[in-house]
């Protein structure tokens, strides 16, 4: 979808990405109801997304990625191979929020390999909301470039400011929030470990 029409900046359409969630549900055994569940995302929406009929947040995309035990990445990409791989700028995935932040995508997906590089800003005074707890034994880096960024793990709250970088175990519920009137930029590594993991409780 074009830039400003939806949840993807470039190349997949809703189509598409409607169409790998169904296949990788299915690959996994999962009714909707089933995913629905262990994503926390209300049937109607799932079986929208899986239509192309509606467009997810961010946060709804990331839920139903974390209950097919995957990264949005895979989701909105096809593996590349094992060389050098180059990202140019324009061809790196975006995906915006309504709510007034994005996630630029830094790495490319690779084969059996679960593990994304994202660049996120989020515009003053946006709270991009709660994630889900990845599979056991997922860990994920935020390092801050610029801003203020509220982290909250498993409700420990705690703030970063420029320069600093923090690791958490990936199987916490975690959110990230710029309370402030600047923009804030932060780069965060979620690593899965082997792509096909399996989903936990939560996903």
């Amino acid at each position: 979808m074009p830039d400003g029409a939806g949840l993807l900046s470039s190349g997949l359409s809703m189509a598409e990405l409607g169409s790998r969630v169904r296949t990788r549900r299915r690959a996994r055994g999962l009714a909707l109801e089933r995913l629905a569940e262990l994503s926390g995302v209300s049937r109607s929406m799932v079986s929208d997304v899986e239509r192309g009929a509606k467009t997810p947040t961010v946060l709804v995309l990331d839920r139903l990625a974390t209950a097919l035990g995957t990264s949005i990445a895979r989701l909105l990409d096809e593996p590349a191979g094992d060389a050098l791989v180059l990202l140019r700028h324009a061809g790196q995935r975006v995906v915006r929020d309504p709510a007034g932040w994005e996630r630029r995508i830094l790495s490319p997906v690779l084969p059996g390999v679960e593990f994304e590089f994202m660049r996120t800003v989020l515009a003053p005074g946006v709270d991009a909301g709660e994630f889900s707890p990845h599979q056991p034994g997922s860990r994920e880096y935020v390092a801050v470039e610029s801003g203020r960024l509220t982290l909250t793990v498993d409700g420990r709250v705690s703030t970063l400011e420029p320069g600093d970088s923090v690791y958490f175990p990936g199987d916490c519920r975690h959110g990230f929030a710029n309370g402030e009137d600047a923009e804030c930029v932060y780069y965060l590594v979620m690593d899965l470990g082997a792509a096909g993991g399996a989903a936990g409780p939560h996903g």
